[in-house]
């Protein structure tokens, strides 16, 4: 099966992804979208801190960002978000207060599996976490 490229612009898949509620919590901008690349940020919450004392972010929310920008780097192929197969994820160093920038790049798309990856940058540029997932994106049964 061949790769059918769709072409979005950053503010057509910024409208896809704002229509899932937990999304719009994270505070997401994307800020481009290439042939088989995405690059987005979240917008710092209070309610991301796990330690209080230190101050520094949940790995749920690191690992949020980096299955959901991995997803999405598949858009530029399938024109929407994909199911989650399988996600492992590498926590570099505590991600402090401040805004997140994620990175997703697709490794391989295929017609049923494809694999991409994702890097999540703290506010001073430094990796805090990184990750690779596979996801389904068999094309949806027509109606």
């Amino acid at each position: 099966m061949s790769e059918a490229k769709v072409a979005l612009t950053a503010s057509e898949v910024q409208a896809k992804l704002l229509r899932g509620p937990y999304h719009q919590w994270l505070g997401l901008k994307v800020l481009s979208v290439g042939e088989g690349e995405i690059t987005l940020t979240a917008a710092w919450r209070e309610e991301w801190v796990v330690n209080p004392d230190i101050g520094y972010t949940h790995g749920g929310i690191l690992a949020a960002l980096v299955d959901l920008t991995a997803d999405w780097a598949l858009v530029s192929s399938t024109g929407r978000g994909v199911p989650t197969v399988d996600l492992r994820v590498d926590y570099h160093r505590p991600a402090g207060r401040g805004d997140l920038t994620a990175h997703g790049k697709v490794i391989k798309f295929g017609g049923q599996f494809s694999v991409a990856e994702a890097r999540v940058l703290d506010s001073a540029g430094k990796l805090v976490a990184s990750g690779r997932g596979v996801y389904a994106t068999t094309p949806p049964k027509q109606a």
